[in-house]
């Protein structure tokens, strides 16, 4: 299988906001994909931009064609959640759940 991949573990962002950015680059060529991320105004962007080259640079490493590689697969997935506690009145507090995202890329060339 001639496919490049990259992974990010435990993103301090949301899995629900990340997918929002991940669903506007799948199934894209690299190219347009990299240039869409650029010009992304949201924070979970930047990261998929830097994973997306990590991957392009794994692609370069096993000499694979960069001119036609396109985004085969990118996941997002939930990672460890991060349980805090909001005080309230008369001694209470309410849970804060501070969630992670797994997300993992795979560049194949087109076919």
């Amino acid at each position: 299988m001639n496919e490049a991949k990259a992974k990010l573990n435990t993103y301090r962002q949301s899995p629900r906001k990340v997918r929002l950015i991940a669903n506007s680059v799948r199934g894209k060529k690299v190219e347009d994909a990299l240039n869409t991320l650029e010009f992304i105004p949201k924070r979970s962007a930047q990261p998929l931009l830097k994973l997306m080259a990590s991957a392009l640079a794994n692609a370069k490493a096993l000499s694979m064609p960069v001119g036609n590689l396109v985004v085969k697969e990118i996941k997002v997935d939930s990672g460890a959640i991060l349980y805090r506690r909001r005080p309230r009145s008369h001694g209470m507090t309410n849970p804060i759940r501070k969630r992670t995202s797994h997300i993992s890329i795979v560049l194949a060339p087109k076919k």
